[in-house]
């Protein structure tokens, strides 16, 4: 199926491949262990740690929409960072985005204090500042575009060329675009992860992170630390990844379209003071989003004219975006990453990556635009009338 365009990969994958009852669907193995056939015969499947059926179906979808050569199916997107980090030393170093997710921050700042490895956090659109971390040849280059929250973009190709040439691997986080919007591996990285929680499965009802290689011996290495450090995903949780996957393409192309629409509206709107979205042709990111990136995805954020207790008015006026973290479900989400998805970095921190106190992050969903923008007027409407 590696000829087959991205659509047709994510349906088609898995199906009618079940030999014993000739279903449709691949059933669900819940099974945590798998019978030997004869004494000293090692099976495909021993133990479902290390592998099982179901979670091979999505492993191998992922692998195709990315074009790599194999993944891993972890239990959360943080979980499968940590499993490309297992493949370090304590004396690697770490190159990461300044303003990546705050999970990721922390998690990179807290493993380099126990001694795992060193990180430095760069701002990665500086050219300046990213050779001079570059010269301290790192192992790992992590990027984030576009970046959560501010949606800044970075040129990975020119990234990859850049780190290859001291030795170092590339690792991009594609949560926010998916393959069906962006696709590192062809790109020259040599790691795409992914928190599938997000789009791959769009739902908001399961939990699960991938690391797609593309080297083999990679997917190997990657495929051995996650049987050894248990980081892999469960049956059930691959079983309902796989489902969503398979309107990927199709979600995405309606989350794009809401977010176009909304952003028309937002840069209508006076209670707006900044927003951040490589659609936009003054963002500095616009004209390399518009070369690596197939479409610009479904996540907006913007600056709210208004103080704290203004914030706190207007996001209690929402009805169709609900305040809660995480993104890429069918339903619109509004995050305030200050206090939610980032409060894991310290206030200098976070004034560093240039988040603002009043920024919010939109997930727009698969709602009529036409309703959440109605939604929206009325929670400006409502500061409007507090601030009077």
């Amino acid at each position: 199926m590696s000829n087959s365009k991205r659509d047709t990969i994510a349906v088609r994958t898995g199906i009618a491949t079940d030999t014993q009852h000739q279903a449709v669907v691949p059933p669900l193995y819940l099974s945590t262990n798998f019978t030997f056939p004869e004494f000293g015969a090692v099976p495909k499947y021993d133990y479902a740690r290390g592998g099982n059926p179901t979670r091979s179906h999505l492993e191998t979808a992922l692998t195709e929409l990315e074009g790599g050569a194999g993944a891993v199916v972890t239990s959360c997107g943080m979980s499968a960072i940590n499993l490309l980090v297992s493949l370090l030393d304590s004396d690697d170093l770490i190159i990461a985005p300044h303003d990546c997710y705050g999970g990721t921050y922390r998690l990179f700042d807290s493993r380099s204090k126990k001694g795992a490895f060193s990180v430095e956090f760069v701002d990665q659109s500086d050219n300046e500042a990213l050779q001079k971390a570059l010269a301290r040849k790192p192992k790992l280059v992590m990027v984030e575009t576009p970046s959560n929250p501010l949606l800044r973009v970075v040129d990975i190709a020119a990234i990859c060329e850049q780190a290859h040439k001291v030795g170092a691997w590339v690792a991009v986080d594609n949560t926010f675009l998916s393959p069906v919007l962006q696709q590192p591996l062809t790109l020259g990285a040599d790691f795409v992860i992914h928190s599938t929680t997000k789009y791959i499965n769009g739902h908001s009802d399961s939990v699960g992170g991938a690391v797609v290689a593309k080297d083999p011996e990679l997917a190997e290495s990657l495929a051995w630390w996650g049987n050894c450090i248990g980081a892999t995903g469960n049956a059930f949780d691959s079983f309902m990844t796989l489902r969503g996957l398979r309107t990927l393409g199709a979600r995405m192309r309606q989350h794009e379209r809401g977010a176009e629409e909304i952003l028309a509206y937002l840069a209508k709107e006076s209670a707006v003071r900044k927003i951040y979205h490589p659609s936009l042709k003054e963002h500095p990111g616009h004209e390399i989003a518009v070369k690596q990136q197939s479409g610009f995805g479904g996540m907006l954020s913007f600056e709210l004219d208004a103080d704290l207790e203004g914030l706190k008015v207007f996001l209690g006026a929402l009805k169709l975006f609900s305040l809660a973290e995480s993104l890429g479900g069918v339903e619109s989400l509004v995050t305030h990453p200050g206090s939610m998805t980032h409060r894991a970095m310290s206030d200098e921190a976070q004034a560093e990556a240039g988040l603002a106190p009043t920024l919010l992050r939109l997930s727009v969903g698969l709602e009529d635009p036409q309703d959440l923008i109605a939604d929206l007027q009325h929670a400006f409407r409502t500061l409007g009338d507090n601030r009077s």
